[in-house]
């Protein structure tokens, strides 16, 4: 078939206008992807992106963040660090576009390097409202933890009360604070302890005093220094397990608490094949030190938490309840626990409250919570209860801004392999699966040839 010299010159015009097309449709996506972006990770843990406390952090800060990286072009044991540090740092100006980083080599500019005080290649200079702190390490969760501690207008001293036996928050026992403790530090809070019974009272720069479950009776001078330093409008967290209140019960009538006996038993965490005395909450009430708090929470051998209705001097708010479908256990626990509905009180059970009020001019915040279990190192990194305390903590010491998601820790991807398996993989997918392609092959040709 000739095609007539018409159907060419349609032929021809149909393939101008799909050329022209094709070129007008490649500039106006080269002039969008210019504008505007987009990315998506894919990767495991979501690791090239910024987890929502950071991200929040970021938002919060005001004014720019300087990056100083000193390092060369190349490291001979680090590679092309600078590309490394680039992308790392690049997933922070994608939230907060200010964030300037620049590049010092150490080798051309050894001065500059000593000046400030550079102790390793790829060790960053990370400077924020003239306060300035070292980074050696491209982790989210230090990064972060670094500027948030640059970010807090002034230090803040948290007290833990000591020598009655209460969990220490440096402590590496399983019923101590050890991992909140290093925590508190990384955000830049100062942590002690403070013995009452050998000093004249809580010291004037305590933002928070902290009560952790104390095994052996407060001195009455104790007692009346902390309700002294209550009195002047100090910022208290009482964590009660359910052992005797250890002559605190002075405080507890003056925080108008009422501390029923008994333990939360939740059904839900024995259908998680957990102990009924691990209660699992995700109902919070509507409260600033619980803004944005979504993640669910355990709490071990938990008391109810309730507060008088004729104390008007408190404000009264529930935090967290527990054992939506449980109950408190007012008997024994033993090997089956069952609820008896002329003895235990039906769930839910609020197991945290806060109280506040306002004296002499300053806003006082008292957080009681009825386990310092979920605090210790043995359960602390169950679901969210780091999480939570934090939160607890920042709102108690007056850092509202800081009451967010904290930065998770990424979860390691890395796929260690032991020689066996290295060996096993080697053979059968390089010797093995090659080597039967092959002989299929050669069968197949020789049938065809035959």
């Amino acid at each position: 078939m000739i095609a007539s010299r018409r159907l060419r010159l349609q032929l021809f015009a149909q393939n101008a206008v799909f050329a022209l097309l094709l070129v007008v449709a490649a500039v106006l996506l080269a002039h969008f992807a210019q504008q505007y972006s987009k990315q998506w990770d894919l990767t495991q843990n979501a690791r090239n992106t910024l987890s929502e406390g950071s991200q929040q952090l970021l938002k919060q800060l005001k004014g720019p963040v300087t990056v100083t990286a000193y390092v060369g072009d190349r490291d001979p044991n680090l590679g092309d660090i600078r590309r490394q540090i680039a992308d790392f740092v690049a997933r922070y100006q994608r939230v907060k576009p200010d964030i300037a980083l620049a590049f010092i080599d150490p080798r051309e500019q050894p001065k500059l390097a000593k000046e400030a005080n550079v102790q390793v290649p790829g060790e960053m200079v990370i400077e924020y409202q003239g306060r300035k702190e070292h980074l050696t390490a491209l982790d989210e969760q230090a990064l972060t933890s670094m500027l948030t501690r640059l970010s807090r207008n002034q230090e803040r001293m948290v007290m833990f009360l000591d020598g009655h036996g209460e969990r220490k928050p440096d402590g590496i026992a399983n019923h101590d604070l050890g991992t909140l403790g290093k925590r508190l530090a990384a955000a830049g809070i100062r942590i002690n302890t403070l013995r009452l019974a050998e000093v004249q009272d809580v010291p004037a720069n305590t933002a928070l005093l902290v009560i952790a479950a104390p095994q052996v009776d407060l001195l009455p001078v104790e007692v009346s220094r902390i309700r002294g330093f209550l009195d002047r409008g100090g910022n208290l967290l009482w964590l009660i397990d359910q052992e005797p209140l250890r002559g605190l019960q002075p405080i507890a009538d003056f925080l108008g608490l009422q501390l029923s006996p008994g333990i939360a038993v939740d059904p839900a965490a024995q259908a998680l094949r957990q102990p009924g005395t691990l209660s699992i909450s995700s109902a919070y009430g509507q409260h600033p030190a619980m803004r944005g708090f979504t993640l669910t929470t355990a709490f071990p051998f938990a008391r109810r938490i309730a507060h008088a209705e004729e104390n008007k001097t408190w404000r009264y708010t529930p935090l967290v309840e527990v054992a939506q479908t449980g109950w408190l256990e007012t008997s024994p626990l033993g090997d089956s626990v069952a609820f008896d509905k002329n003895r235990d009180m039906p769930g839910p059970v609020t197991v945290a409250v806060a109280l506040e009020r306002d004296v002499d001019g300053r806003h006082q915040r008292v957080v009681v919570v009825g386990t310092g279990h979920f605090l210790s190192n043995a359960s602390v990194g169950l679901l969210g209860n780091l999480d939570l305390g934090m939160n607890l903590v920042n709102w108690l010491a007056g850092d509202d801004s800081m009451v967010a998601v904290q930065p998770r820790a990424l979860v390691d991807g890395n796929l260690q392999l032991t020689r066996s398996s290295l060996i096993f993989i080697a053979l059968f997918f390089l010797i093995a699966l090659p080597g039967f392609f092959l002989f299929t092959g050669v069968m197949n040709w020789w049938r065809r040839r035959s």
